[in-house]
């Protein structure tokens, strides 16, 4: 199998799993005050302190989460009923839970899903760091000043960017950061939220005095194993350089031939600041979910069509139409995303597969080809 979903979820690392098994020996709660328990949370505040370097951050500062999804609910949360405004290529939960709690306005993108300019009456602002459909880097750090010299506090989705570039949230500047486990060989139901210290805080999940009050429910001592472990292999090996070295060339010579080997193929991820692991293409007059279906069945390829949190939900990428503003591109896109361990094979037996598939698909669609130029086959 040649597995390029690494952006919906990376295999678990042995490393992580390791910790997990190891801890799954201790019987004891975490908030218990005998040995047991002890034990339990020195496992928990050594994961902590991991993860903690992995974003140059202090481990005080980190608030373990069920997740991503639960990081970012928890920012939209403390500012609820106040003016916010984020971008309009947020992760479905950030954008759509501003909308429901707060006074939500979206901030437009370029063709590059970069953002450019700010909201300056919101109380918090948000911007990702990496979008996890096509792999766009803004600049958080110019953003976040831009933010701070208007008043407003700054958040930032980095769960795509984690382990992929190196992070220092001191440098960025930013208030708030969501992170999560599974994306860097981690386990799944796992993440954290890094708070500033001095920022404003309100908890999500109430009834109990788990992380200093911060958040409720019993400590998942197995998976923040695994997430401090996980955290640890990407400060051992220095991932974020393995991925821009070694990585990124393969990335590059799927985009290459992508382009020059299929037809109107165009790429929605940009050359430059754009994640080193990620490539997001549109074949037009061919559906992004029946490509994804036959790689699968016929290649034992594993992509995505973008976030699989709205997978099989029939809608357009709101990403892509950020971008693009087209819904035929969009539900022709396909998101490749590669890990520490695809090879030059894995490129090559993609594009074994890849342009029959397109080309038969083009073959018995209604739609008609053509829209894409040589000039805009990919964008700078």
């Amino acid at each position: 199998m040649v597995y390029l979903d690494y952006s919906a979820t990376s295999p678990l690392l042995p490393e992580a799993k390791t910790a997990m098994l190891s801890a799954m020996d201790m019987s004891g709660n975490a908030s218990a005050l005998h040995t047991p328990g002890h034990l339990a949370m020195n496992i928990i505040e050594d994961a902590r302190e991991e993860i903690a370097k992995l974003i140059g951050a202090e481990p005080e500062e980190i608030l373990f989460t069920s997740g991503g999804s639960e990081s970012n609910n928890t920012v939209t949360n403390i500012f609820a009923g106040k003016n916010v405004a984020v971008s309009a290529i947020e992760h479905p939960s950030l954008l759509e839970s501003a909308k429901l709690r707060c006074n939500t306005t979206i901030i437009p993108v370029d063709k590059n899903g970069r953002v450019e300019t700010l909201n300056s009456n919101a109380s918090l602002i948000s911007v990702m760091l990496a979008n996890n459909e096509i792999g766009t880097i803004n600049d958080i750090k110019v953003l976040a000043k831009k933010a701070h010299t208007s008043g407003a506090l700054f958040h930032t989705d980095a769960t795509q960017a984690l382990g992929k570039i190196k992070i220092n949230v001191k440098d960025l500047d930013v208030d708030y950061m969501t992170i999560s486990a599974h994306k860097i060989g981690g386990p799944v139901g796992i993440g954290a939220l890094y708070i500033k210290k001095g920022t404003p805080f309100k908890p999500f999940i109430i009834g109990g005095h788990q992380e200093h009050g911060r958040r409720a429910g019993t400590y998942q001592t197995v998976n923040i194993a695994g997430f401090g472990a996980s955290a640890k292999y990407a400060n051992d090996h220095k991932t974020w350089e393995i991925y821009n070295d070694k990585i990124k060339p393969l990335r590059d010579e799927l985009r290459k031939r992508i382009l020059a080997e299929i037809p109107y193929s165009s790429s929605n991820t940009p050359k430059n600041h754009s994640l080193p692991h990620l490539l997001n293409c549109s074949f037009e007059a061919a559906e992004g979910e029946s490509i994804q279906l036959y790689l699968d069945a016929e290649g034992d390829i594993i992509v995505s069509t973008g976030s699989a949190c709205a997978s099989g939900d029939g809608k357009p990428s709101h990403v892509i139409m950020a971008t693009r503003n087209d819904a035929e591109i969009a539900h022709s896109s396909v998101r490749f995303s590669l890990g520490l361990d695809t090879k030059k094979s894995d490129i090559d037996h993609v594009m074994k597969f890849l342009p029959g598939i397109v080309k038969r698909l083009q073959g018995i669609s209604t739609l008609k080809a053509g829209k894409i130029t040589k000039e805009d086959s990919y964008y700078a």
